[in-house]
């Protein structure tokens, strides 16, 4: 069995987005810093609502999903379809763009708490015009597992098999097959799951720090960190542990595309006369 290894640490940094909401942003701060079907994240977390409340107004995307989770706070989605949902505390949303859909994303709250993710993955070619479309997850939706030691794993999107229990998340069927776990670890505990073969994969220390890797050549990983995993042969361990108290990380892996990538802003397609037609049909009030 082959263990992966911590193969690349990219440290999030400061950024603002939307209408001035603060950031951190690991994945996407530069397009030579992507995991390929991964091409952004970014961690926001603060008790200051000047830091947040001017949300996300209106904007545009096109062929790419995004997945919104919610630690904390109340943040409403209202998009140019007519759709309108609720992020809560706990819950999540996964959003295809597709072909193209204009939306915002306003918190819900003047004060408190506002801690979450976004995500942003790439669609295949072959999808990246199909129509928009997106689903809410309330938090009670989203499975959690049990494990030894006192570790607790929400699934998101895949599915978890760990010695005799297998849970799948409410997201499937997606072209990429996405693995999106949340993880939590008391001190000195270890997690280890299998992963696809083929699959890229990544972590995101939240809380904590995690030592990644066999022991043998375990190396650490701090918060606001995504760690690059290495490939693998046939069957991938992921062996974490911490004796630095409680940690919290995301997992991410999924199938890359490996595919051609160019990205305006909201924009991603494989040729930049596809961007220029984005460019134009929104400009034109014809993105969708």
């Amino acid at each position: 069995m082959n263990t992966r290894k911590l193969q690349q640490v990219i440290r999030a940094i400061p950024t603002s987005d939307g209408a001035g909401v603060k950031l951190l942003r690991s994945l996407g701060q530069a397009p030579s810093l992507r995991l390929d079907p991964f091409l952004m994240l970014d961690e926001f977390s603060s008790e200051n609502a000047d830091d947040y409340i001017a949300g996300f107004p209106d904007h545009p995307h096109r062929g790419f999903e995004t997945v919104t989770y919610m630690l904390d706070g109340h943040m409403l989605h209202e998009d140019h379809l007519g759709n309108r949902g609720d992020l809560r505390s706990g819950g999540a949303q996964w959003m295809t763009a597709g072909r193209g859909i204009i939306h915002s994303e306003i918190p819900q709250q003047q004060s408190g708490r506002m801690r979450g993710f976004q995500l942003w993955i790439n669609l295949p070619a072959r999808e990246k015009m199909k129509p928009a479309a997106y689903r809410d997850i309330q938090p009670e939706d989203i499975p959690r597992l049990a494990l030894p030691a006192g570790v607790e794993v929400k699934v998101i999107a895949g599915a978890l098999t760990v010695a005799d229990a297998s849970v799948a998340g409410p997201i499937q069927g997606i072209s990429t097959e996405p693995l999106f776990l949340d993880v939590r670890l008391p001190a000195g505990a270890r997690f280890t799951t299998p992963l696809p073969a083929g699959h890229h994969a990544f972590l995101y220390p939240y809380e904590g720090q995690l030592g990644v890797g066999a022991s043998d050549e375990r190396r650490a990983l701090d918060p606001h960190e995504a760690g690059l995993l290495s490939t693998g042969k046939e069957i991938e361990l992921l062996e974490v542990s911490t004796d630095r108290g409680a940690a919290a990380f995301l997992l991410l892996a999924a199938r890359p595309l490996r595919e051609p990538v160019v990205q305006h802003g909201p924009f991603v397609m494989n040729r930049r006369e596809e961007i220029e037609q984005a460019i134009l049909d929104y400009q034109n009030g014809q993105l969708v």
